[in-house]
């Protein structure tokens, strides 16, 4: 059922603590973010609130601190793409709760924006524990969540602090909820799931709750070495999850009694190491190399997929097919986005980390329906799974 959101309550003049998913990536070994994403995302709902002449306090997590400050991990670089953002009214304050949070919002006018430091810094957010939630409730008369991909996790700032002030949520949060749950329970057909990424762990629950809903499936990246695995083909030196084989046997046999086009790989583009100057090398799926390593689908599993793709009315993506990060094995990656976002009236709807953070690569992001900045949050939604800060948030009645 929809949830209400921050249009639905009387917000002028209040002060909202707004949770986002600032939870953004940077290039390696840099503070230079990669993907700001994450951040543009909940700038609806920042400009909203400023347009009813809320003071907004911001709050997000940064990576994984486990309740201690570490400096790398302070919301440093994302404060100053806001200050970017947010021409007028905007402040950082290198603390989550306290005095000095409080003297700042004390200062605060109406269209202000505070942005606090890492939640994670302090113990009490990841173990849900209600003093932190009271601690960040003091600020605030109203509480809007606006941070999807936190939304499977039981934390004080997305669930606690419900018990503490009034909830509702933003527009993305809103927009997620809504756009994953209408394709997945009732999509224009053909549906088809393009599946990828290194892992099958990540995404096997998720096809065995698609497998009876969709009529044409993909499987790329690295989760492919896996299937084929399974199926008898080596696959050189390329990461096999062989605990998941009997899982994979089983949605492939569910696929083919249901009558699911399942289109795997053909071949390959393979590498001697795995770096990014490595000399790409093209073999067919059943020829990989004892010390090989797959690193992109193959030109012929492009066209294949390719055709797969032309005439869906529905597409849910959720991995890329190889490490796109780098160019040499981009090409599988970069065409599937390409070839995504130019259906014609049909509804495409990207998900996890890095198949967002290929899209708006490959500039092709604002040709998808929808973007998700969810990862696991948007995962566990499509099995099924109740997300504990979705739960808790009041549904909005018909």
């Amino acid at each position: 059922m929809p949830k209400q959101t921050v249009a639905d309550v009387d917000i002028a003049g209040k002060r909202v603590l707004l949770r986002a998913d600032l939870n953004v990536t940077f290039i390696p070994n840099t503070n230079v973010i990669s993907d700001d994403s994450r951040i543009k995302a909940v700038m609806p709902t920042i400009d909203y609130l400023k347009s009813k002449g809320a003071k907004i306090i911001l709050c997000s997590h940064l990576g994984r601190p486990k309740g201690r400050v570490v400096e790398e991990l302070r919301l440093t670089p994302v404060a100053n793409r806001l200050k970017e953002l947010i021409t007028d009214g905007f402040s950082y304050v290198s603390d989550v709760i306290g005095p000095a949070v409080e003297s700042e919002v004390d200062e605060m006018r109406e269209g202000d924006v505070l942005l606090l430091e890492n939640l994670r810094f302090y113990p009490g957010e990841e173990s849900n524990d209600a003093e932190f939630a009271k601690g960040l409730s003091r600020f605030a008369d109203v509480y809007v969540n606006d941070a999807f991909g936190a939304a499977h996790r039981a934390h004080a700032s997305v669930h606690a602090i419900t018990e503490l002030l009034p909830a509702v949520a933003g527009f993305q949060m809103s927009q997620e909820i809504e756009m994953l749950g209408s394709t997945v329970d009732n999509p224009q057909r053909p549906l088809l799931a393009v599946m990828g990424g290194a892992k099958v762990s990540d995404k096997i629950l998720v096809l065995q709750k698609l497998i009876d809903r969709i009529d044409r499936l993909i499987i790329g990246g690295g989760m492919a070495a896996t299937f084929l695995k399974a199926l008898g083909h080596e696959m050189g030196k390329s990461a096999i999850e062989e605990d998941r084989f009997d899982l994979v046997k089983s949605a492939l046999s569910k696929a083919n009694d249901m009558g699911v086009n399942v289109v795997l790989p053909v071949d390959f583009v393979v590498a001697r190491s795995f770096c990014e100057e490595a000399e790409p090398v093209i073999v067919k799926f059943d020829e990989v190399p004892a010390d090989g390593f797959i690193m992109d689908i193959g030109p012929s599993t492009i066209e294949e997929f390719k055709m797969s793709i032309l005439g869906s009315k529905t597409v849910i993506w959720n991995g890329p097919m190889g490490v796109f990060e780098w160019t040499s094995f981009s090409k599988g990656t970069s065409a599937v986005a390409l070839a995504i976002a130019g259906l014609k009236s049909a509804t495409t709807v990207v998900g996890g980390g890095s198949t967002a953070e290929a899209v708006e690569t490959f500039g092709v992001s604002d040709r998808m329906s929808h973007v998700s900045i969810g990862g696991g949050a948007s995962l566990e939604f499509m099995e099924g799974k109740e997300l504990p800060a979705v739960a808790v948030l009041p549904d909005r009645e018909n």
